[in-house]
């Protein structure tokens, strides 16, 4: 089976891509390498320079690469950016989205499996947030998302285009070659763990009044490899459909932290500041339809077995991918 992975020089697409090859797939990455890195490309794969806004290009590769699926992870992914500039999200993640859509359309591509997130969900009423839970995004970030997941409806419907969009929450952990390296970097686990490299003094941990049991926020972390392993077992979904991808079991913020010292042996000082405007208590992920139509099972359901995968892939690659 051949699968084009845009984005798959990215964080989650570069474990994506692993995860695919390790498992007899023939993969393309198409990446920009505006945010990703191409040393995250894994060498088995064949790597095409490019952007989605070139829609002639990006429509040539797929009329001439026969592939049976797409998987689609090159969006811009900073809420607070998008709050600054949303012009920026809604061209890349919605108009180059829709060049990605009628380019599979070209080149009769049968799949598309898409990188959405819970940030189309917005502030919900209920916890766990289940794949029928309300929408309500609250920034141009989780509307560009869940724009685009309207425009594959109407491409399955009308077209024939196959999709499962797969709504993320807190991505983490690194496969043995692949790990997470933004800049800049907004993530909570690589931010402590550059204290225990020594790249920062402290961690500053925004608020701890909230209504969990230690004061701090509750999320729910899932490991990059059992992403990975969602995003195989949508290529042969029976049909489309959205899947949240999570653990069910939040983590706190302190939980976190307290892990990274025992992961690293390292005090990480802990500072605590104030409240981020809209984050709420706690955001839990049902993910009943993934385990019950992908078969999906997670295998890194600890904190521990997450950090200790991320201070691996940082001991190995103590600045990272290191090309920009």
């Amino acid at each position: 089976m051949k699968v084009l992975v845009c984005g798959g020089a990215g964080y989650i697409g570069s474990a994506c891509s692993e995860y695919l090859l390790d498992h007899s797939y023939e993969v393309t990455v198409f990446d920009s390498l505006i945010t990703g890195h191409r040393k995250a490309v894994d060498s088995r794969a064949e790597f095409i320079k490019g952007d989605l806004a070139d829609r002639d290009l990006i429509i040539k590769v797929c009329e001439n690469g026969r592939f049976d699926a797409i998987m689609h992870f090159a969006a811009f992914s900073l809420v607070g950016e998008s709050m600054r500039d949303p012009s920026k999200y809604f061209r890349n993640n919605l108009a180059n989205g829709i060049n990605l859509a009628d380019a599979a359309v070209a080149g009769r591509v049968k799949t598309i499996v898409f990188s959405s997130t819970a940030a189309t969900f917005g502030e919900p009423e209920e916890s766990p947030i289940r794949e029928t839970t309300a929408q309500n995004p609250i920034n141009p970030y989780g509307e560009s998302k869940l724009a685009f997941e309207k425009v594959l409806k109407w491409y399955s419907i009308i077209h024939g285009v196959k999709y499962a969009a797969l709504r993320y929450f807190n991505a983490a952990g690194a496969s043995a070659n692949f790990g997470e390296d933004h800049n800049p970097e907004t993530h909570l686990i690589p931010l402590i763990l550059q204290v225990a490299q020594g790249k920062r003094d402290k961690i500053v941990i925004f608020g701890d009044d909230y209504v969990t049991p230690d004061g701090t926020c509750i999320r729910d972390y899932i490991h990059i490899l059992d992403l990975a392993q969602a995003h195989m077992l949508a290529l042969d979904a029976p049909e489309s459909g959205h899947y949240n991808l999570g653990t069910g079991n939040g983590l706190s913020v302190r939980e976190i932290v307290e892990t990274a010292r025992r992961v690293t042996g390292h005090a990480i000082p802990a500072e605590i500041g104030s409240r981020r405007s809209g984050d709420p208590d706690r955001l839990i992920a049902g993910s009943e339809l993934a385990r019950r139509i992908l078969g999906w099972k997670p295998q890194f359901e600890n904190a521990y077995d997450i950090v200790s995968s991320a201070w691996e892939w940082i001991r190995k690659n103590p600045d990272g991918y290191n090309d920009k």
